[in-house]
Formats: structure tokens, sequence, C-alpha cells
């Protein structure tokens, strides 16, 4: 099943940060950026020029949706799908997915063995066009 490329991965937590690494970038292939903070994420992106955008949904400062929306504004990046990565319940946050572009959530805790087969799912079920 082909999937994107280079994914843009935005999280906080140095630990996930390592795991989601090891996941996509070695298990599973990917080109990876990963940024620490939506502000570093918006400096980098043009740069990087992201597939797909795998965004923490609770970060300080800057949380996941308020990322994706400035993300949204680069014209780099302003139709890449995205997936959000949280522990946070989905009905909270399904109205704020809404008209972004957002494929879905992979919820925290996540197995490393399949997040590269999440990602792909979720890349084959986008909307084309």
């Amino acid at each position: 099943m082909a999937g994107p490329n280079r994914i843009l991965h935005v999280e906080d937590d140095e630990d996930i940060l390592m795991i989601a690494r090891l996941a996509l970038a070695d298990l599973g292939g990917f080109d990876l950026l990963q940024c620490s903070s939506g502000a570093e994420a918006l400096a980098r992106a043009a740069d990087f020029a992201p597939d797909l955008l795998l965004l923490d949904y609770m970060m300080p400062e800057m949380n996941g949706m308020q990322t994706l929306v400035a993300l949204r504004g680069l014209p780099a990046t302003a139709r890449v799908p995205a997936i959000f990565m949280t522990a946070k319940a989905m009905e909270t946050i399904e109205g704020d997915m809404a008209g972004l572009g957002v494929l879905g959530r992979i919820t925290k805790p996540f197995d490393p063995v399949t997040l590269p087969a999440d990602i792909r799912r979720y890349w084959a079920q986008r909307p084309q066009g």
C-alpha cells in the first residue's frame, strides 16, 4: 500500500519523539522531520515540503489545532493532510477537525510496531482531489 513519503511530526514529549522516530523512520521507512513545537514546525515546514502532518493535539504555547491552522496559512502546507496524535477523547476534537483536512487520530499511547501501517491506512482513505 503506497503512503506518504515525507512526514512532518510535531510533538513536545522527547520520549514520544524518539519512539515515533524508530517507528516511522526506521520501521516505516518514512522521510521524517520532527519538531518539538508548533513554532518550530512553522519555521521548518516549507523547506521540508511534507506529504503528511502528524501533530500532537495537546502541546504548550501552540496546541495541535493552532499549529494546524497556522500551517494552513503557508503555501507549502495549505493542503497537506493531517493526523492528530492524542490521548484526548475524539468527541471533543471532532468539531475542530471539520474542514481542515484532518484524516483522523492516533490514540496515545500508540503501538510503535503498527504506527507505520496506521499512517498508511489513513493515507489510503484520504479524499482525492
